[in-house]
């Protein structure tokens, strides 16, 4: 009898720490906007995972974040960077939209599109989506940063570093969530 309360103890224990589990994970990355995640991650052929994890660590989903230096929405683009993407896109652009869920994703999916066509390596990609396409560039010339001129060995920028390290483990449990 003492055995048999021991095992029900912990089963009851690791259901208990499996729930915990599934809260801390659906808390630290949520799925919000998933229609609209998978709509442009089709459009533009991304993997949803990537740009779930982009959204994520960007903004945490906050449809209205704003940061110090004018990025906005889910995705955090800057209206510069927005109206060029709509631009390239042939659509009218209002900065105001970029806010509205669904275009604040589309147009960050598509831009993460465009630095996944115009670098060699994913990870820069995403470094370029932080730092910018002309800092990563300049990274990837030099031999101090890269020894291939494709893919970073060392990221100057501390924030780019955290910000590649916050992507990857975001984007190992989108890519469980999503399956």
């Amino acid at each position: 009898m003492k055995y048999f309360f021991s095992i029900v103890s912990l089963a009851m224990l690791a259901v208990i720490l499996a729930l915990s589990i599934n809260c801390l994970n659906a808390y630290f990355y949520p799925v919000k906007y998933q229609e609209e995640v998978f709509s442009s991650a089709r459009e533009f052929a991304v993997n949803p995972a990537l740009v779930a994890s982009v959204a994520n660590v960007e903004s945490g989903y906050n449809a209205n974040a704003k940061s110090n230096k004018g990025a906005v929405g889910i995705m955090q683009l800057l209206p510069s960077t927005a109206e060029w993407l709509a631009g390239n896109l042939g659509e009218l652009y209002d900065e105001e939209e970029l806010f509205q869920p669904e275009v604040n994703i589309r147009l960050g999916t598509y831009y993460l599109s465009y630095l996944l066509n115009h670098f060699e390596d994913e990870e820069a990609a995403i470094c370029a989506y932080n730092a910018g396409q002309s800092k990563v560039r300049s990274w990837l010339a030099n031999e101090e940063y890269s020894t291939d001129g494709v893919s970073l060995n060392k990221i100057p920028f501390a924030e780019t570093e955290n910000y590649l390290i916050k992507v990857n483990k975001n984007l190992r449990h989108y890519e469980k969530r999503y399956k």
